[in-house]
């Protein structure tokens, strides 16, 4: 592959509303492209967007643009979906993704109905913000008004004692529980182990890296293994961790890191190549006002994958103007 030119086009991504988690709230989402192009007129793209509290470094997230850019440009030198060049397989059309209203505490049962009106059947919260109890007693009433079939992904983002984690779990064992992400403040192997054995429901690790090694995959503590490419080392190094967590029988979904739509495009061809079958959190380009590029319309709580060879981004020309 000879490149020809090579460059980064920054950007600073407004949202419609703040996005709140126990770790604060963002208004805006920062990063830039990673734009490489060929001698015989291929562009490759990548995304980097930084994230330092969830983990997420700006050497990180420079490299998962870079290696994104160049197996963009792989795959369509091979003429396949960067899916399909990443697993050897060809795939459904689309996957499956939970709707995200952001916090516990500014959903309401209108909201959840139109979420629910839209096709998802898994909503995404983030926990952790307000009171346990105070927490508990909202999920309990938004799960009383909730439509039939609506189940709660929840997200504590290391928020919780682990009495407090006890408690949640405990008191809302009668609610549509999906999945609990991240529920200590201080996680350990053991604590999460005692968690999960209480806990009907997967309980996941997402920002918890330093948790994932041989043991971790020998003796697993947690159901559920969130991947971020981006923290993760890339695609190439997440397609390996997700075939060592369903080895072990630990779910594998992607997520993305409220990266823009080019960041977006990555993170839903890995969760195609690794996990075609599961529900996965990439329902975010909604948040944005303004974004990079073209992003699939989201229908009957599923996005549409690129037919296109590559990854399928298409940059906003206004942005890349701009940008230069």
């Amino acid at each position: 592959m000879n490149i020809a030119a090579a460059d980064w086009l920054p950007y600073a991504l407004p949202l419609r509303r703040p996005w709140r988690t126990s770790r604060g709230e963002i208004a805006e989402r920062g990063g830039r492209l990673c734009r490489l192009q060929t001698v015989d007129g291929l562009t490759g793209w990548g995304d980097s967007a930084p994230l330092p509290e969830f983990g997420i470094s700006t050497s990180a997230a420079d490299a998962f643009a870079e290696e994104t850019a160049h197996l963009d440009l792989l795959a369509q030198q091979a003429g396949l979906p960067l899916h399909q060049w990443l697993s050897g397989e060809a795939h459904a059309g689309s996957l499956a993704v939970n709707g995200n209203l952001g916090s516990l505490s500014e959903a309401t049962p209108t909201l959840v109905q139109a979420t629910a009106d839209l096709g998802y059947s898994i909503v995404k919260l983030k926990v952790g913000v307000a009171p346990v109890n105070d927490e508990i007693a909202h999920l309990t009433q938004l799960a009383a008004h909730a439509p039939a079939g609506v189940s709660w992904r929840l997200d504590a983002n290391r928020a919780w004692s682990f009495a407090d984690a006890q408690a949640f779990i405990a008191r809302c064992a009668h609610l549509p529980i999906e999945g609990l992400e991240e529920p200590l403040a201080d996680p350990d192997s053991a604590s999460l182990s005692r968690l999960q054995a209480a806990a009907a429901f997967p309980l996941a690790l997402d920002e918890s890296t330093e948790l994932i090694d041989a043991h971790f995959f020998r003796h697993p503590p947690v159901r559920r293994l969130i991947i971020k490419p981006a923290r993760h080392g890339g695609l190439l190094a997440s397609v390996e961790l997700a075939l060592r967590a369903q080895a072990s029988n630990i779910e594998a979904i992607v997520t993305s890191s409220l990266e823009s739509a080019c960041g977006l495009a990555a993170c839903a061809q890995l969760a195609a190549a690794v996990a075609p079958e599961k529900v996965h959190g990439l329902a975010t380009a909604d948040w944005f006002a303004a974004d990079t590029g073209a992003v699939p319309r989201i229908a009957g709580g599923r996005i549409p994958l690129p037919t296109a060879a590559g990854l399928g981004f298409l940059p906003n020309n206004d942005y890349v103007s701009s940008a230069r």
